[in-house]
């Protein structure tokens, strides 16, 4: 079993920065890939970044390519997305995921994370 809690979310003007932590509880944290999500309002669940269980692969939607920046510290037991140039279509909340260990689904798939958090909400306004 794994727990998460996204923190650092907030109301940002756009253009600015924020940075998103995803503090996970139990043993397997550093043998699980890893990956953020949103959801804005109306609108379906979508992938935002992924980060292997070592840190050695990133995968970023278009959206977000060259201005997110996914990380992660296993001692730490938590995952970042540091998120700069924002937009107010980045406006959404956002979730962090555990992928299924052994898993072979793409990782830009819901399907693929067993474990989510609660979320946390980013409104970037313009």
């Amino acid at each position: 079993q794994v727990q998460l809690v996204e923190s650092g979310g907030g109301l940002v003007q756009a253009g600015g920065s924020l940075r998103l932590s995803c503090a996970a509880s139990g043993r397997t944290f550093s043998i699980r890939d890893m990956a953020w999500f949103r959801q804005a309002p109306g609108k379906e669940r979508e992938f935002v970044a992924f980060i292997t269980r070592n840190g050695d692969i990133k995968w970023y939607a278009d959206s977000v390519k060259g201005l997110f920046t996914i990380s992660r510290d296993n001692a730490k037991n938590t995952v970042y997305l540091q998120m700069d140039s924002l937009k107010p279509t980045d406006t959404a909340v956002y979730y962090c995921a555990v992928r299924r260990l052994g898993y072979s689904g793409v990782y830009y798939s819901i399907i693929s994370y067993e474990y989510w958090g609660q979320g946390t909400q980013v409104t970037v306004s313009s």
